[in-house]
């Protein structure tokens, strides 16, 4: 049984032919998924960065109130994740460069009856704005639809 969340993490962590096959058997349980990268000092970008691509690609309908909120709200709950409650990076003098993915899909691939998700994960580094003095970090949001 593949988790929505699980699933989101999972592909933000793999790499290469492994990406490639991961996402593969995922859209075939039912998932669609994204992955792109983001590099700021602004909160707004990184926000901005992940809606614009949900949209793009089709993960979620720009002019459809509940899949923009739902993804909002994944966002920030990932982010909270990555900045541990501290919201804030530039104002904080802090910086980040993060790989994100977006899932939407059933909460699991065998429980499809509560409707459609959104997983957000955010994973990366986050430190002063300053080549080394960065770390790992990773957040994880989930939204029904």
């Amino acid at each position: 049984m593949e988790q929505i969340g699980k699933t989101a993490i999972m592909y933000a962590l793999s790499e290469g032919a492994l990406e490639t096959q991961f996402k593969n058997n995922a859209e075939k349980n039912g998932f669609k998924m994204i992955k792109g990268k983001v590099g700021s000092m602004s909160t707004e970008k990184i926000f901005a960065a992940v809606e614009t691509a949900a949209q793009r690609e089709g993960l979620i309908r720009k002019d459809y109130y509940r899949d923009t909120h739902a993804l909002y709200h994944a966002i920030l709950d990932a982010f909270v994740g990555i900045c541990r409650g501290q919201l804030g990076l530039g104002n904080m003098l802090r910086t980040v460069g993060l790989i994100f993915t977006v899932v939407r899909g059933p909460r699991t691939s065998e429980q499809r009856e509560d409707g459609e998700w959104l997983a957000v994960v955010l994973y990366g580094t986050i430190g002063a704005p300053v080549k080394g003095y960065e770390h790992e970090t990773i957040g994880l949001g989930l939204n029904h639809l």
